[in-house]
This record gives structure tokens, sequence and C-alpha cells, in this order.
């Protein structure tokens, strides 16, 4: 039977209340339409600024176009940046803009009151910025996003010729995958290497991030996942051949996907766009081996979407605490305009990092990187695939998505079968939101 996931009243009011107590006493109305007066500095919240330059990056090409107004970016701490972002906001030390890390807490945020409407800037955007209809609720617009990241599936090209393994040619599917993470892992065997098939990281996104992208009739509000069913059996019997690093030796060692990949201890593994840049800044700072390596479209689930391949990942932007004078929310609005633009977009595609904005001008800076792999499939992989939301912008989306990491875990790690533990996880759905 279809299970209605509605939630109460007494949750209703606990989530709008979740920042209302944090309010200022400004209102988020637009502001900031007027001019900005004399020198400015407007604050931005960033996280892990030394490895993450994208902050930076778009701070100091903003100040190069607009002299008189200094952005100064605030280093966060990346794994606890909403909670530390909560409690600044309460204790009325926020930053004057702060970065919305995913979508999974954006409602939190916009339902408290704690983000400034955007929507002039919005209005002024280009039709090739993505991702700007997710954080536009009621037709107000509450943050402009700088990147849109997409997962592709990375591969290293030196380790597949070792192991006597073709390379992907954009059509894999998942079954697709798991053969050759199985073929790799026995051919890389026999030639003495160490290495695994493929490397999957322990976030619940690699295994839900794309069932939820790519499976019929997904609806992760919905609270029947049965469709996340097959995808975990496929994880589980690849940890099980020994084709990838088991769940628990990832954790006990506290594995990071920069070092499994990086240092050619996996063959291929699914991770977000992102890691183009950071992979090219540990190869160039020798924290990554140099090889041969290359990015192709995620495995799909058949073949019927192998031109336009779906994918995941939630677009990145950047909001404005309602609580700054107008001259600040002139200035920010300014940052976020130039957020916005090709400009922007083509500062952050030289480090590597794929922005809002992927046109032919953006598509040709970023492949003009020194490392950047040019082979057609990564350049097709780049240009061509259909990014769906990670989390949706929903009340209930953070509740969920904590039943749902509970029961990754818990069939990652073998304490109970996929079909078990997704069942448990939708008896939980229903109990704590019926």
């Amino acid at each position: 039977m279809k299970r209605t996931i509605m939630m109460s009243a007494a949750a209703v009011a606990a989530a709008t209340l979740v920042l209302a107590g944090c309010s200022s006493g400004t209102d988020n109305d637009s502001g900031g339409d007027g001019e900005v007066t004399g020198e400015v500095t407007i604050t931005l919240a960033g996280w892990s600024l030394s490895t993450t330059p994208e902050f930076q990056i778009l701070a100091d090409a903003f100040h190069e176009q607009n002299p008189n107004i200094t952005v100064e970016v605030l280093e966060y701490d990346a794994t606890e940046y909403d909670t530390q972002m909560i409690a600044d906001l309460a204790a009325g030390t926020a930053p004057d803009m702060y970065v919305q890390k995913n979508l999974k807490n954006f409602v939190t945020y916009q339902d408290g009151g704690q983000l400034l409407d955007v929507s002039s800037v919005a209005a002024e955007l280009g039709d090739d910025v993505d991702g700007v209809e997710a954080y536009t609720v009621d037709d107000v617009t509450y943050a402009i996003p700088y990147r849109q990241d997409a997962w592709y599936l990375y591969y290293n090209k030196d380790l597949f010729d070792a192991a006597g393994v073709a390379h992907p040619d954009g059509s894999w599917t998942w079954d697709d995958y798991a053969t050759a993470a199985e073929d790799l892992a026995a051919g890389l065997s026999a030639a003495g290497s160490d290495a695994t098939g493929t490397y999957q990281h322990g976030w619940q996104s690699v295994v839900q991030g794309f069932a939820n992208a790519q499976a019929d009739g997904a609806d992760l509000l919905s609270g029947e996942w049965e469709y996340l069913v097959p995808y975990y059996e496929r994880a589980v019997a690849l940890q099980d051949a020994g084709a990838q690093v088991d769940f628990g030796t990832l954790t006990t060692n506290s594995l990071t996907y920069q070092s499994q990949f990086g240092t050619q201890l996996a063959a291929m593994m699914p991770m977000g766009s992102w890691y183009v840049a950071t992979l090219l800044a540990q190869q160039a700072s020798g924290e990554a081996d140099t090889f041969n390596w290359g990015f192709a479209p995620a495995p799909q689930l058949d073949d019927s979407t192998a031109d336009e391949p779906v994918t995941f990942a939630d677009p990145t932007g950047i909001g404005i605490n309602p609580a700054v004078d107008d001259n600040v929310a002139a200035a920010a609005m300014e940052f976020l305009t130039f957020v916005g633009s090709e400009e922007a977009a083509s500062a952050l595609a030289e480090i590597g990092i794929t922005p809002a904005i992927t046109n032919d001008a953006v598509a040709e800076t970023f492949f003009g990187i020194e490392g950047v792999p040019t082979d057609e499939l990564s350049q097709f992989t780049f240009a061509n695939h259909d990014v769906r939301p990670e989390n949706p912008v929903d009340a209930n989306t953070v509740v969920l998505q904590n039943i749902l990491g509970d029961a990754h875990t818990a069939i990652m790690s073998g304490s109970v079968s996929p079909a078990d533990g997704i069942a448990e996880a939708m008896d939980r759905a229903a109990a704590e939101l019926g």
C-alpha cells in the first residue's frame, strides 16, 4: 500500500521555528537595490579554504571589477558547516553572505527567514545559469547558484590497460560497471597490483543519489523506497566479491576518496565533478600520483539515456543574511550579480570547478587547463547530462535523508540485507512523519 507521509502540525511548527528564533528582527524582503556608497567590505562564508579555492577566486575576480568592494572569506568547518551557520545566525554573528552547501538544509534557512530576497538579481541572469529554480520558492529567489556539479565516473586508464579491461565508452549501465569492476579486480591482481576494481565512498549519496535520479518512479519524499534495493544489492555484491573496499574497512580506517583514486588504489570511482579540481591540485603538489585518467558518464539504469546520461547533484548557491544594512546588501547584490555571470563561470572553470554556466566558452576554458583530460568522452561527459537535484526542497527532506542515512550504514556494513534495511527505513519514515 502506498504510504503518504504528512508532517504533523507539531512537526511543521518545529520546522518553522528552527530558525525563526534566530531572526535578527530584519525581514527578508528584497533589499540592497540602491547604489553602493564608499568603500565596503562584505563577508562570505566558505570551508576548507586551503583545498577549496573557489570562494577566494570569486572574491578576487569580483574585487578586480569592483575595487570599492572587498569580499572577505571566512572559514567554517566543512563537516559542521550548517550546524555552525545556524548557531551564528542565532547569535547574530553570521557573515553577510553564506553558501547553501546543498539543498538539504535550504528550506530550513528559507522558511526561517534567514535569506534575503534576491529575485531582482535572478531576473537579470541569462537563461543558461543552471539551478536558479532550486532556490526559488513561491516565485521568490533566495540564492544565486555559482556552481552546478554532476556526478561522473572517474577512471584510471593505466590501470584499465594493466588489467586488460576496455575503457568506458559512455554507454555503460550499472551491470556493465559491476562486470568491469570485477574484471578489473581480477586482472589487476593477476598483474601484481593491490588496486581494487572500483572505490565507492561511504556517503549514502553514492548509492541513493543515483537511484533517486534514475530509477523509475523514484521519489524520496514518498517514503516508498523499494527502488533503492537493487542499487544496494549491486553495491554489496561488489564488496563481497572484493571488487571494492568494504564499508567496514573504509570507516575504520577513515579512507578518503582522494587518496584511493589519487594514489591508484582503485581503477575507477563514481564521484562529483568537483573532484577534477582536487585531483589536478593534488597531482601538482605530489599528493596524488601522475597517471592517465579520464571521466565518463555515470553508469545508467539502462541504455535509453545514453545520449543524455542521467546523474545527480545539488546546485551550490550563495544567499544574503537579511540582518545586513542597506549598503552591505547593495554590495552583496552586486556580488551575486557577478556570481551568476559568464566571467565568474570562466574564473571557476580555470581551476576545474564546474560552474552554473557551462556554455561553449566555459567548456573551452575548462578543457584548456593543463592536466584536464581532453579525450572525446571526457568532453562529452562535461557537456551532456541531465542533472537532477539530490535533495528535494521540502520540510521533510532532512528527516527522511537522516533515516536513509541510517539505512545506508546498516546495509553497507552488513548488519541487514538491502531488502530488510529499506523496509525498516520505510516503516520508520511512516512512523515518524505519518
